[in-house]
């Protein structure tokens, strides 16, 4: 079997294992999705309306952002692992509820240590204090940060303010840009 194909596996079981509560009202659970041997992936924090019905995390307006900063740092989707730290889309796009997170972080832990990335990037505040609860993304944003977490792959992370957020404020897009930019220095700062 390849490494796709067991990836399909492992989200498989957790479409059936995953105990969160969302999964009685959203369309369908949003597993992560691209390249099963990337080096980086990226933590959002939940699946919205257009990635709820079509099962693929950051499909909307977010994602189509993404996409163009990859593109300014020479990477595509296919180069990448994105994900969600919750599988499923809360009502009327709330933020995830802490209850939420714990219900489905078994389901992340394990698509993490099946991909072994060498770096994660977290999109937004919600993933980032998940594994860093002492922080603040507005103090940390654009940073490298190293911390040894039992049962991660790696001890490098780095966060962004999420693409959504900087959507709606022109300056919180500029710096989003600029942090983005900063992605391939990390990358070979921590593989040397």
């Amino acid at each position: 079997m390849s490494k796709a194909e067991d990836l399909k596996n492992l989200n498989n079981k957790w479409f059936e294992k995953c105990p969160c509560k969302l999964k009685k009202i959203a369309t369908q659970p949003v597993p992560g999705y691209g390249n099963p041997q990337s080096k980086i992936v990226f933590i959002g924090e939940a699946p919205g309306k257009q990635e709820d019905l079509l099962g693929k995390p950051f499909v909307g307006a977010a994602g189509k952002f993404l996409d163009e900063m990859l593109e300014s740092i020479k990477l595509k989707r296919e180069d990448i692992y994105i994900t969600n730290i919750v599988k499923y889309r809360p009502p009327n796009n709330r933020d995830p509820l802490p209850e939420e997170k714990v219900d489905c972080i078994g389901w992340l832990y394990e698509e993490l240590n099946f991909i072994k990335p060498k770096l994660i990037i977290f999109l937004g505040r919600h993933s980032m204090t998940y594994f860093f609860p002492n922080e603040s993304i507005s103090q940390v944003h654009g940073k490298l940060l190293i911390k040894k977490i039992p049962n991660l792959p790696t001890k490098y992370f780095f966060a962004l303010y999420h693409p959504a957020a900087a959507l709606y404020n022109g300056g919180m897009r500029e710096t989003l840009i600029a942090d983005f930019k900063k992605i391939p220095k990390v990358i070979e700062k921590i593989t040397k």
